[in-house]
C-alpha cells in the first residue's frame, strides 16, 4: 500500500504552523505495513489543491489529506475535491443533526457557516469525527482512495485510529512490519555505525537498521517485514539482544522511553530523592525531569543559581572558590552539588555550570564548556563537556550529558 500525504493550508507554507500531522501519520502508517511515498503541502487555493491532488494520486494508491474542512470561507478542500472528481456537493443531514446536538450541549448557537459545512462531495462516505464538527470523508476515485480529514491534530488522530486505519487494513491487507528501537546516549552516530558494520551485513533479507540521531543521543531502529509475524518478532528480539550486549554501557532504554524517564525509574527503584542545582541550563534539567508523570516520587526541587550570590547564599559555594576558580569550574560545581544535597535536602544532587553562549567565553573557558558534578554527600563525581556555539543546542546537550552522568552515577549505588 503506497500512501501519499497531502496537507492543505497557507499556515504550513509560511511556517506559522509546523506540520506535525504528516510525521504522526507516517509513524502510524509504517506500523500498519503501509509505505508513505510522498508528503505534499499546498496553499488554500483551488489551483494549488487540484495540483496537490493530481501529484498525490500519481504516486500513491491512497491519498490522505488534512486541512481546509472548517466553517470559514478559506476552507475550500471539499469544493476543490468535488470539482476535481467531477461530482456534485450534497447536503449531509446526519452530519447537520450531529453538529446541531454538539452546539446544544455547548450552549452555543449555530450559524450559517456550520450549515454550509454539512455539504459534502456526493461520492463521500462520511467518517464520524467525535472530536469536532468537521467529519472525515472516504472517497473512491479512478481506482484509488482519497481520504480527507480535519487539520486539527487531535481530530485527525481520532479519525485515523478509529476510522481510517481499520478501513485501510481491510481494503489493503499488507505484509506484517515491526520494529525494535534501542536508545543510546553519550556516543556519536559515526562511532556506533563503525562498530555495527558486521551487524548490518548479517541482517536477513527484509531487515534493516536505521540510525536516528538526536542531540547527544542516537536511536537504533531495527525494522523487519515480509514474513510470518511470529518469526519476524523472534528475529527482531534476537537482533535487539545483540545490540544490548554490545552497547550495554550507553543503552538507557527501548522503544519510546526517554532518558529522563529512565533516570527517574532508577531513582524510584533505589528509593532516592533527587535535586538539581543549575546555572547555565536555567532550570531546563529540572524541566526535563519533571516532564515525567510521577516525578514527585523522586524529585524534591531545584536551585537555579544563575548569579554567584545565589550560589554562595543558598548553596554555600565559598567566595574564595569563585574568586580563585570562577563560576565555571570543577571546584564550583562540587560545592553546588554538595550544597544542594544539604539544603533542599536530597539523597542525590546534580549540579551544572557552564558557558552556553553565544558570548561570555574566553581562551581558557570557551563557549560550550560546562562542568557537571553528581553527589550523594559521601561520593562526588565530576565531568567536563565541550559543545558548540549555539546557545539553545548547548543547553540541550549539557542537559543530556548531565542526565547521562547521573544515570552512570546511580548504577554504582
Amino acid at each position: 500500500m503506497k500512501i501519499s500525504i497531502l496537507t492543505v493550508g497557507d499556515e504550513i507554507l509560511i511556517g506559522q504552523v509546523v506540520d506535525t500531522n504528516s510525521a504522526w501519520m507516517g509513524q502510524q502508517l509504517n506500523l500498519a505495513g503501509a509505505r508513505v511515498v510522498t508528503v505534499i503541502s499546498v496553499g488554500d487555493t483551488m489551483e494549488a489543491i487540484h495540483t496537490g491532488i493530481r501529484e498525490a494520486l500519481e504516486q500513491g494508491d491512497v491519498v490522505l489529506m488534512t486541512g481546509g474542512l472548517g466553517p470559514t470561507k478559506d476552507d475550500i478542500t471539499k469544493k476543490a475535491l468535488s470539482e476535481y472528481m467531477g461530482v456534485d456537493m450534497v447536503f449531509h443531514q446526519h452530519t447537520f443533526e450531529r453538529i446541531t446536538k454538539m452546539f446544544e450541549v455547548w450552549g452555543r448557537p449555530m450559524n450559517e457557516a456550520h450549515r454550509l459545512q454539512c455539504f459534502m462531495p456526493a461520492n463521500a462516505e462520511i467518517l464520524t469525527n467525535k472530536m469536532g464538527t468537521a467529519p472525515g470523508m472516504w472517497m473512491e476515485y479512478a481506482g484509488k482512495v482519497i481520504v480527507s480529514m480535519p487539520g486539527v491534530p487531535y481530530e485527525m488522530q481520532y479519525l485515523m485510529e478509529n476510522e481510517v486505519l481499520p478501513k485501510l487494513k481491510k481494503c489493503f491487507p499488507g505484509q506484517p512490519i515491526a520494529h525494535r528501537t534501542v536508545l543510546t546516549v553519550g556516543e556519536g552516530e559515526s562511532h556506533i555505525a563503525e562498530k555495527l558494520e558486521d551487524f548490518e551485513e548479517e541482517l536477513p533479507e527484509g531487515f534493516k537498521l536505521a540510525y536516528l540521531p538526536q542531540i547527544g543521543q542516537v536511536r537504533l531502529r531495527i525494522t523487519g517485514t515480509g514474513m510470518d509475524e511470529a518469526a519476524l518478532h523472534q528475529i527482531l528480539d534476537e537482533k535487539a539482544a545483540i545490540l544490548k550486549a554490545r552497547f550495554a554501557d550507553i543503552i538507557y532504554g527501548y522503544g519510546t522511553e526517554t532518558l529522563e524517564g529512565a533516570v527517574g525509574k532508577m531513582l524510584k527503584e533505589r528509593g532516592l530523592m533527587l535535586a538539581t542545582a543549575e546555572s547555565c541550563t536555567g532550570g531546563y534539567m529540572a524541566h526535563r525531569i519533571t516532564s515525567v508523570a510521577g516525578s514527585s516520587d523522586y524529585f524534591v526541587g531545584s536551585v537555579i543559581a544563575y548569579a554567584n550570590e545565589v550560589k554562595m547564599q543558598i548553596l554555600g559555594v565559598k567566595a574564595e572558590t569563585l574568586d580563585t576558580h570562577g563560576a565555571v569550574s570543577e571546584q564550583t560545581v562540587i560545592e553546588m552539588a554538595e550544597g544542594a544535597v544539604k539544603v533542599l535536602p536530597a539523597d542525590v544532587a546534580i549540579a551544572i555550570s557552564g558557558i552556553a553562549g553565544p558570548g561570555g567565553g574566553s581562551d581558557t573557558k570557551p563557549v560550550g564548556l560546562a562542568w557537571i558534578a553528581v553527589s550523594n554527600g559521601q561520593m562526588t563525581k565530576t565531568f567536563s563537556i565541550r559543545a558548540g556555539k549555539d546557545r539553545d543546542k548547548n543547553i540541550q546537550y549539557f542537559t543530556v550529558h548531565a542526565l547521562n552522568q547521573l544515570r552512570q552515577f546511580l548504577k554504582q549505588l
